[in-house]
């Protein structure tokens, strides 16, 4: 460690210029690489909704989806205005009244149920498909057009819809958030580190790291916005700490031990890389257990966030050094004392009175982890963002004047017999908030003159494998009552045709929430087992990871408990997210304190003297760590107009003050209480070299 560590100290310029060099192609990369805005592409590709979703692009060029309402306008009007939209790229038709009736045909011929699924009021509905899937940038920019033609007389819902909003909002919020998270932290550094140079430096040497993350991005192709938005927040939030550790460790070795800068940084470097080496592993373990998730969006999320911290981690120990020794001068010009609290009176009466903290874990236990399960989550996409945006006005417009929340497309075999195709879909009609549903069979029935029935309806409803119907549902997506809708529909389907696939975005998200509900158990218990023996390794003892992890565990059950009793609804994401990052992340401020902690112990002093060294010695860097993660993420929640990210980041920095306080008084408290058995299921907690050849016991 040492022999590398000099080498960077040595080669300082070298390693600058390179990270300089290799800040072009990783902006290059940042730009290049796309950004998906819609979740639900990461279901995985195996299940039934997808592949219908292929099935529905391969078989009749239909990707996206989305309903128009138009209000106030001629039918002459309406229909120019649908042969506009039918021109703009990428639109592949509009279903309309004049795709099912010829507009010839008068009024009072035309049956009431088809009049008033097209019409309500001075409003009139009709459904466009995309040749491309709902997220593609091709879509997108349909939309945006669309959107244009109409004016303020159109209202456009649909997924896509969704999509754009989105996509226009965080292009707009993204920037915020990073500054946010940068004021906000080099704030609490300069506060509590010794010079007001040390924050710029840092930002700028965790900027670069964020930058070079980002970019290698490229090889992935394109990752989810969610991962966009809170990558470089978290991975500053996250290596902070290895800065701060640098940095108290080269000013030990420079004022405490007198060494010369060269030599002082060079043993801080190789101290740092010791120290941080298992508590970045434990936060990089919790990252990459997102990857066993079937639902790839954890897959694409672990992979950025676990490289984010690798990357960070060997900037910490070449780049950072390289800078601070570079910019010594300046760091001196701007030097202040530290406010950082000293915490001798504090650890001693937490090392005197550790039952009082082990009540006070026991009695938080139960009603915490009571909360953490029972804790409301929402599937609902649109509920993220912001109800005056665009697409939720128009979803509303839809729900108020045609009772539509959600829209249904069935598959049906083109061999399955037209009388089984009209019986299946009468039922499906009968199901419980089945507004009405558009098929070639269903729709106009068996005495329907068949003269009257344009060509282009059988066009857009059939081709050679396969019929679709459109079925729309009074019920919200991702509601108990559109699930149990679903299931019935799909039970009516199966009677009449086994290939017959039900999908769109309600049944893709009934899917989203089978799946994610089993990830969330199975990431939970990786994380916890992988952090488990990273710990169990790093410290040589069975004991500790079960104290340290289960310390933390509490720390998240309170943080993911406390929206139960608030009333809270969180996204169904952020569970999963914060279960792992809040155990990966600040299980590195128990790894610290035990560390010190060993190291007193093998120096053969006593327990409650080692424990309280351990806490007042940690407890600084512990706390700065702690509020920096705090202010990095916490101005983002407070800021973000996203729900889904707001209550992410809100959740990150809550989460980060309950395990400062864990840390603080339930961690030292068990050392305390379990120190005997610690120190007989642990290696390297007592010095055997300065034990008597006798049987006398070992010093407590």
């Amino acid at each position: 460690m040492l022999t590398f560590a000099k080498a960077v100290v040595r080669r300082r310029r070298i390693i600058i210029i390179i990270a300089l060099l290799l800040l072009v192609p990783s902006v290059f990369g940042f730009i290049t690489t796309r950004v998906n805005y819609d979740v639900l592409t990461y279901l995985p590709d195996s299940i039934e909704t997808i592949r219908g979703q292929d099935i529905l692009l391969d078989e009749f060029g239909k990707g996206g989806f989305a309903m128009i309402m138009v209000d106030g306008m001629e039918y002459k009007d309406v229909a120019e205005f649908k042969a506009k939209v039918e021109e703009v790229p990428h639109v592949d038709n509009v279903i309309w009244y004049d795709t099912v009736l010829d507009l010839s045909v008068p009024v009072s011929m035309v049956p009431e149920d088809i009049y008033e699924k097209f019409n309500s009021g001075d409003t009139t509905l009709m459904a466009v498909f995309f040749d491309k899937p709902t997220s593609d940038d091709d879509t997108l920019d349909a939309i945006v057009k669309i959107r244009e033609i109409g004016g303020k007389q159109a209202f456009i819902s649909g997924m896509s819809c969704f999509v754009e909003d989105l996509k226009e909002l965080i292009l707009t919020e993204e920037p915020i958030y990073v500054a946010v998270a940068v004021i906000l932290a080099m704030i609490v550094l300069g506060i509590f580190m010794d010079s007001f140079a040390i924050p710029l430096i840092f930002i700028a040497g965790i900027g670069m790291a964020i930058i070079f993350n980002m970019g290698s991005n490229i090889f992935m192709g394109e990752i989810s916005f969610i991962t966009q938005a809170i990558a470089a927040v978290l991975q500053l939030a996250v290596t902070t700490d290895y800065s701060i550790f640098l940095w108290h460790s080269y000013t030990e070795h420079r004022r405490e031990l007198g060494m010369d800068r060269d030599e002082a940084m060079a043993n801080a470097i190789a101290k740092t890389l010791v120290s941080i080496s298992s508590s970045s592993l434990t936060t990089i373990a919790g990252f990459l257990a997102l990857c066993f998730m079937t639902f790839r969006l954890g897959m694409d999320m672990g992979i950025v966030l676990a490289k984010g911290v690798l990357i960070g981690v060997i900037c910490s120990v070449t780049l950072l050094p390289a800078m601070l020794l570079a910019l010594e001068k300046f760091i001196l010009k701007l030097k202040h004392k530290p406010v950082v609290p000293k915490f001798d009176r504090l650890s001693a009466a937490v090392v005197k009175r550790p039952l009082i903290f082990a009540a006070i874990f026991l009695i938080l236990l139960a009603p915490a982890f009571y909360g953490y399960r029972n804790t409301d989550v929402y599937y609902k996409l649109d509920e993220s963002i912001p109800q005056d945006l665009p697409f939720a006005v128009a979803n509303e417009k839809l729900a108020d004047d045609f009772n539509m929340n959600c829209t249904h497309m069935l598959l049906i075999d083109a061999d399955t017999p037209q009388k089984d195709v009209r019986d299946m879909m009468q039922e499906i009609d009968q199901v419980d908030g089945v507004g009405y549903t558009l098929s070639l069979e269903g729709t106009l029935g068996p005495t329907f003159p068949d003269s009257m029935v344009p060509g282009s309806l059988k066009g857009e409803l059939a081709s050679d494998n396969y019929e679709l119907a459109i079925i729309n549902s009074e019920y919200a997506v991702a509601s108990d009552e559109v699930n149990d809708q679903i299931d019935q529909i799909n039970e009516i389907v199966g009677k009449y045709d086994s290939g017959g696939m039900l999908i769109g975005e309600g049944p893709c998200t009934k899917d989203l929430i089978d799946i994610t509900d089993h990830d969330f158990k199975v990431v939970t218990a990786l994380s916890i087992a992988a952090i488990f023996l990273i710990i169990l390794i790093a410290l040589q003892s069975i004991s500790l990871p079960i104290i340290l992890v289960a310390s933390i565990e509490l720390g998240i059950f309170i943080n993911l408990g406390i929206p139960y009793y608030t009333g809270t609804v969180l996204a169904f994401i952020t569970s999963i997210i914060i279960s792992t990052v809040q155990l990966g992340s600040t299980v590195d401020y128990a790894i610290l304190m035990t560390t010190r902690y060993k190291r007193e112990r093998f120096a053969g002093r006593g327990k409650k003297e080692a424990i309280q060294i351990a806490h007042s010695t940690s407890m600084p860097s512990v706390l700065v760590s702690a509020l920096s993660f705090f202010a990095a993420t916490i101005g983002v929640g407070i800021y973000s107009d996203i729900d889904l990210i707001g209550s992410l980041c809100l959740l990150m920095g809550r989460g980060a003050i309950i395990s400062l306080l864990v840390v603080m008084f339930i961690v030292p408290s068990f050392f305390v209480l379990f120190d005997g058995i610690i120190c007989r299921t642990s290696r390297g907690f007592i010095d055997r070299s300065r034990e008597k050849p006798s049987l006398d016991k070992p010093e407590e």
